[in-house]
């Protein structure tokens, strides 16, 4: 079949702006989009610059965006693309510098990945090599971590996320999704330090749980879900003094005093200094006008009792 595929092109370090280019390129049926760039470089444009390796969705190497979504160019098919979207628009990863056309700098991502010390830590020590004895953990453990283990390193996720494209303090969902799998691993001595350490600015609780990462992570990681966890454990750990902790605190605590949320009080929790409040009472008048703002205090529901041994009962096995 005879196909048009539009390619983002440049060079900053040569003066190339960035611009679109498109190739017209007969390709066989259930072609791979990577293919099709090996085959445009080998035949219409040795210029073209893309990142490629295994062909077979383990390397990661090949990651770029498709048609606005990220993911590998090895394990999406030219025809569904065309066929879902009608175009075949290859744009690469975004939240990172372009070297070349396709090819982007990954010394943003790494970065982030480092700044979580992805390695276990014994006794605040980090590992010796050659390793004296090998370490041995229960599988209960080992199922914990595996998802977060499965992480190829392609950056499609970090390259989705909407809090990254705001904010470059955000950590990304890989880099915590690895910090995920170094907590959960019971062989590490500094499970707490590491809690602590993305319990501020640009840790797991600037994630919005938008699910752009869960949808382009070409293994299954499922970043978001390693990040709710984080969020879980640092509750458990104490760590309760950032707004994201006390939202999730307080918004339990009303549900079980109340039977349902209040959102007339819940401002009231958060934001405790009266200064603050009036930061919000615009909100909250055009709330009330609409009839979506309840009374700060009014009586429970029917049978509270009930969400309140449901609360207890879930607090109580975790």
């Amino acid at each position: 079949m005879r196909v048009e595929i539009e390619i983002e092109r440049g060079c900053p370090a040569e003066g190339v702006e960035t611009h679109r280019e498109r190739f017209r390129v007969e390709v066989p049926r259930h072609v791979t989009v990577l293919d099709t760039l090996i085959q445009i470089k080998d035949d219409l444009d040795g210029t073209l610059t893309f990142r490629r390796s295994c062909r077979s969705a383990i390397c990661g190497s090949c990651a770029m965006r498709i048609n606005g979504r990220s993911g590998l160019a090895c394990d999406t098919l030219v025809e569904s693309e065309l066929r879902r979207f009608g175009h075949l628009l290859i744009q690469p990863l975004a939240q990172m510098p372009v070297t070349k056309d396709l090819a982007v700098q990954m010394a943003p991502f790494w970065r982030r990945v480092r700044a979580v010390k992805p390695w276990v830590t014994k006794d605040g020590e980090e590992p010796s090599w050659p390793v004296e004895r090998e370490s041995l953990m229960e599988q209960h453990h080992v199922e914990e971590m595996d998802d977060a283990s499965r992480c190829i390193m392609c950056m499609a996720c970090f390259s989705a996320c909407e809090v990254a494209t705001v904010d470059e303090r955000f950590l990304g969902p890989a880099a915590l999704a690895k910090a995920y799998r170094f907590v959960a691993d019971p062989r590490d001595s500094e499970r707490t330090e590491r809690l602590t350490a993305l319990n501020g600015s640009g840790g797991y609780w600037d994630c919005t749980r938008c699910n752009q990462c869960v949808e382009a992570c070409p293994k299954d990681v499922k970043p978001m879900e390693a990040i709710v966890n984080l969020r879980r454990d640092a509750i458990r750990a104490g760590l309760t003094d950032t707004i994201g902790s006390r939202h999730i605190t307080e918004f339990i605590s009303i549900v079980r005093q109340e039977g349902r949320l209040n959102e007339g009080r819940m401002p009231m929790k958060m934001k405790p200094n009266p200064l603050e409040l009036l930061k919000v009472a615009p909100l909250a008048l055009r709330m009330l006008r609409k009839g979506k703002l309840p009374l700060p205090y009014h009586p429970p529901i029917p049978r509270v009792r009930e969400v309140r041994r449901i609360i207890d009962r879930k607090k109580g096995s975790t």
